[in-house]
């Protein structure tokens, strides 16, 4: 019997609700683990994460029979209760509805991981907002501006 062979990559994106509960230095490499952990859990591979104190990238490898909206669902879930559950903030935790997802082929994943890795630099010269919608203007993506997320600036 033939099996079925793949190779998506997905770089997705989310932003946190509160502005007082932002993702600080000091416990953002704990999420990130645990947010590796839930991807490993769901039998995909997490190729890299990392983000700013208003925001996340992941670059995923995925599995075919994997629903994104169902993992991005459960990656948000539990990492909101983790987060608070280890009082990392003092305000309530929360990541905004909605997130992008972009897909790439196997020959761009060097600089889609560099310039995920590179996301403090990066975020020097752009704020979020610019970069989300330079993503959006890029990958001929339609939206809405109101439909967008709450912006932190």
């Amino acid at each position: 019997m033939a099996d079925t062979y793949s190779q998506i990559y997905i770089q997705v994106v989310f932003a946190v609700r509160h502005r007082n509960a932002l993702i600080q230095v000091s416990w953002e490499e704990e999420l990130y683990k645990y947010i590796s952990g839930i991807v490993r859990g769901k039998e995909q591979k997490l190729i890299c994460i990392n983000g700013m104190h208003d925001h996340i990238h992941l670059l995923l490898g995925m599995r075919p029979t994997c629903c994104l909206s169902d993992l991005v669902r459960e990656l948000k879930k539990s990492s909101n209760d983790f987060v608070n559950e280890k009082g990392f903030s003092k305000y309530q935790f929360d990541w905004q509805k909605g997130f992008g997802a972009f897909s790439y082929g196997h020959s761009q994943l060097d600089k889609v991981i560099a310039y995920i890795h590179g996301q403090k630099e990066h975020h020097k010269k752009q704020t979020f907002r610019q970069e989300y919608l330079g993503l959006l203007k890029k990958f001929n993506i339609e939206h809405k501006e109101e439909y967008l997320f709450d912006w932190i600036e």
